[in-house]
């Protein structure tokens, strides 16, 4: 039997707003000054996956993993996130991904609870310059938790804090370690995305332009 739905728990990036192409450029710009190229392609591999962990991934592909002290790959990271806190200045209640904003007034409307699991440091700042800090019941970010994605632990936090059971909830991602997350949280996981990116979801949407609360509402209760 299924567990009644209590709530829904979002990532940000790529499901809320897209802020992936920020990030992009503030790696690349990252790794350039570090003489390492970096594609778009490479950039796919840091979906959903921490800051720290991304760098490690960028040192990786130029051969410099060994070439900086912990504190010295803690002050590149904080350089790229200054870069990438500039690019997102910018950033309006206009840039809600398609479909988002009335999703989540039908999923307030249901009286369900909303949370966030993000992989960002910057969660709060993105949501409050979307205009939808205030939507949602709770947000947990990359500040909060100790491991990042594909382990569970942002989303157990982020049910834990909505005080419901993981079961009773729905994970949104766009990305395949934060399914995996959802997943091992013992949540539902809606993806957004290539439906072969996403083989451990439940449902998957090409976009959040066709994300529908009776469609997905329906296949959780089976």
């Amino acid at each position: 039997m299924t567990t009644p739905l209590k709530a829904f728990i979002f990532d940000l990036d790529g499901v809320i707003t897209d802020t992936a192409e920020y990030h992009f450029l503030a790696w690349k710009a990252l790794a350039e000054d570090l003489g390492i190229t970096f594609t778009r392609e490479d950039n796919e591999e840091l979906k959903g996956v921490s800051r720290m962990d991304s760098l490690e991934k960028i040192l990786e592909l130029g051969g410099r993993t060994k070439d900086f002290s912990a504190e010295e790959k803690e002050a590149l990271a904080e350089k790229k996130n200054e870069h990438y806190l500039t690019l997102i200045q910018d950033i309006t209640p206009e840039d809600l991904l398609p479909a988002i904003k009335e999703l989540i007034s039908d999923i307030k409307s249901k009286g369900l609870k909303l949370g966030m699991a993000s992989a960002s440091k910057n969660a709060f700042t993105v949501m409050e310059s979307l205009g939808m800090k205030s939507e949602f019941d709770i947000i947990v970010d990359a500040k909060t938790v100790v491991n990042g994605k594909p382990h569970p632990e942002v989303f157990l936090r982020a049910a834990e804090m909505l005080g419901v059971d993981p079961e009773a909830c729905i994970g949104v991602e766009d990305a395949a370690a934060g399914v995996q997350a959802i997943k091992s949280a013992g949540m539902f996981a809606v993806a957004v995305g290539p439906k072969e990116s996403f083989e451990n979801a439940d449902i998957v949407y090409a976009s959040t332009a066709e994300l529908s609360l009776e469609k997905i509402v329906e296949v959780y209760n089976g």
